[in-house]
């Protein structure tokens, strides 16, 4: 709970023992009540009635603030100064939990994003100077060693080595590079030591886009108004002017002026909008509540209620629908019954490596490297790596690398990373390596496409992964080898052909996914491997990593659309009865006292069923 959310509670609670202090003072004491009553009045409601008359002097009358004061204060004329004190109670104690639902709102994330170096080591005249990236020139040459991140867009002049780009493709694979190849800003360095020639000032780097769609994404997105503010601009009207024309028309006819003034006045207590201004909110605020017990943060209601009308959902691939952990997911030896053999001299090849693949590939095997004897290891950036194993000559890499040994390597391999393996100048098959694909996956996106609901993949893979990922899911659509900015554009044009009147959802977990996060109608995270960046961005936070808590999240934001739907026909139906009561001199302030806090305590006991959803399976 926050400083101000603190603060609020203590004028609530001091308002409530004012209140009940204030009940306690004798009849008798007449007029003398009324002060009494106008101490806790004004401790909690001095907020509200500033409010209506601030925005009165901007020329916005009729809002929920200014129904708030005329029905109370029409209370405390017609003496039930309790009645006008706790309708105000009630109201701020409304507030109170919507504030609470939706005041966790998303922080500045481009000081979480690490992406960004804050030095860079350049080559001046012939010495190694460090500096801020913003001022190293076009054309100079950065020094990047291994562990470190490359500070600027450029093209690798001398040196080769492995680049990790997770940070910005989402890809788990490290990238193979070498001269005359090009390199961006914000990938680490891995292995080997690298010359880089500058091709773009910092401020036009990748990196700094990135920074620069972070922070302006979240401003294109449309905050959604609040129910009940949309609702209060015709209802509030409508009713104020129904009670004047009460008072005045009664007033002429009967002449009664005191008789019509007083119904006129239980006409606006009745219809003082308790159960929507409290039940609304806490019915959003049970549903944050009801899925934060299974696993799912929503950080505001209006976010349930955007996942509510969400009929596009897209998903980054790696972290999200597969577990962004390579492992050997096929052997393929050139003799049948070799599959051990093959995985064993892969393994034993690939031994002093700590590439992902050599890790899969040790890890699969499973054997003691320490029983064998590996020697003259050497690494072939873009190929693979040659060693003696127990005095074999080893060879483990891609097709290219098998070629260059004068073997001809197997073709029509599947879609995936692939290991051929060569020992003793001979080619024994190949190793076939993949991401997983996370368990529920598969499931989820059927049951979204069951309910209509459109899927989409955003990937910085290759075409023939992303379109073999989607084959494999089901997905509707697939857009592979995207950076950050090409995902945002990407998602631009799949909201453009959204169905109207429906949200469009993204579904990621990397540095690289925050933009896209930031930009979707909703943004849904990972919580579990996620970056802290990706879940400062999103909307809605999956803390345990399996997508099939999306189907959660939706499911329980369509329940509590049903419960404020049913909340308010509720409140609406029986104030509507108990206007027209209070408007023919049927309904005393009992009856007002009930319209308007007995309807907003069934309403609010409706929405608090949010509060307990069963554990999913």
């Amino acid at each position: 709970m926050t400083r101000r959310h603190k603060q609020n509670l203590a004028r609530i609670l001091t308002a409530g023992v004012l209140l009940i202090g204030a009940a306690l003072t004798p009849e008798e004491w007449g007029l003398w009540r009324l002060p009494i009553f106008l101490i806790p009045y004004f401790v909690v409601g001095w907020d509200v009635l500033w409010s209506a008359v601030r925005n009165i002097a901007h020329g916005e009358v009729f809002d929920e603030n200014f129904l708030m004061c005329v029905a109370t204060l029409g209370a405390l004329v017609l003496g039930e100064y309790a009645e006008a004190v706790g309708v105000m109670l009630f109201y701020q104690v409304g507030e109170l939990f919507q504030s609470m639902a939706v005041s966790k709102s998303r922080r500045s994330i481009a000081q979480l994003m690490d992406i960004r170096p804050d030095t860079a080591h350049v080559l001046r005249n012939g010495q190694e100077v460090t500096v801020d990236p913003e001022e190293v020139r076009v054309g100079e040459t950065l020094v990047v060693r291994p562990g470190e991140r490359i500070a600027l867009d450029g093209v690798v002049v001398e040196g080769s080595s492995t680049l990790d780009t997770a940070a910005l493709t989402g890809e788990s694979v490290p990238r193979e590079v070498e001269e005359g190849l090009e390199v961006i800003s914000g990938c680490v360095n891995l292995t080997g030591l690298l010359h880089v020639e500058v091709t773009r000032p910092f401020a036009q780097s990748t990196v700094a886009r990135i920074l620069e769609l972070v922070e302006n994404a979240s401003a294109k997105k449309a905050k959604a108004e609040h129910f009940i503010t949309r609702f209060a601009r015709w209802y509030t009207p409508a009713v104020v002017l129904g009670a004047v024309a009460l008072a005045v028309v009664g007033g002429l006819v009967t002449q009664q002026w005191g008789e019509w003034v007083r119904r006129a006045l239980i006409f606006l207590v009745i219809s003082c909008p308790c159960a929507l201004v409290i039940s609304i909110p806490m019915a959003f605020f049970g549903g944050i509540g009801g899925a934060s017990r299974q696993g799912v943060l929503v950080k505001g209601g209006n976010y349930l209620e955007l996942l509510a009308n969400t009929q596009t959902v897209v998903f980054d691939k790696t972290g999200t629908l597969t577990q962004g952990k390579f492992a050997v997911s096929g052997l393929y030896p050139v003799e049948a019954g070799e599959e051990g053999r093959l995985l064993e001299w892969a393994a034993l090849a690939e031994s002093h490596s700590n590439h992902p693949i050599a890790q899969s590939l040790r890890s699969a095997w499973g054997g003691d490297v320490k029983a064998h004897t590996v020697t003259d290891v050497e690494e072939i950036p873009g190929r693979g790596i040659s060693a003696q194993v127990d005095g074999v000559s080893v060879w483990a890499g891609n097709a290219r690398f098998m070629e260059e040994q004068r073997l001809k390597p197997a073709g029509n391999v599947p879609v995936g990373t692939v290991v051929h393996v060569a020992a003793a100048g001979n080619y024994l098959g190949y190793v076939l390596i993949a991401d997983q694909v996370k368990e529920h996956a598969a499931h989820t996106v059927a049951q979204l496409k069951g309910q209509g609901v459109r899927t989409v993949m955003l990937t910085g893979d290759t075409q023939a992964v992303g379109e073999d990922m989607a084959r494999r899911l089901g997905l509707d659509e697939v857009h592979a080898q995207l950076l950050p900015q090409d995902k945002v554009e990407r998602l631009e044009g799949l909201l453009e052909r959204k169905p109207p009147k429906t949200a469009l959802a993204y579904v990621g977990d990397g540095v690289n996914d925050a933009p896209v996060l930031s930009r979707a109608d909703v943004g849904i995270a990972m919580g579990g491997m996620g970056s802290d960046a990706a879940i400062e961005a999103a909307d809605v936070v999956l803390m345990d990593d399996d997508p099939a808590k999306l189907l959660t999240a939706m499911s329980i934001a369509r329940k509590c659309r049903v419960v404020v739907i049913q909340n308010i026909v509720f409140a609406l139906g029986v104030k509507g009865l108990f206007l027209a009561m209070g408007a023919f001199g049927v309904a005393t302030m009992w009856e007002a006292v009930f319209a308007d806090v007995g309807v907003a305590v069934i309403a609010i006991l409706n929405a608090s069923r949010m509060l307990y959803q069963k554990k999913s399976a």
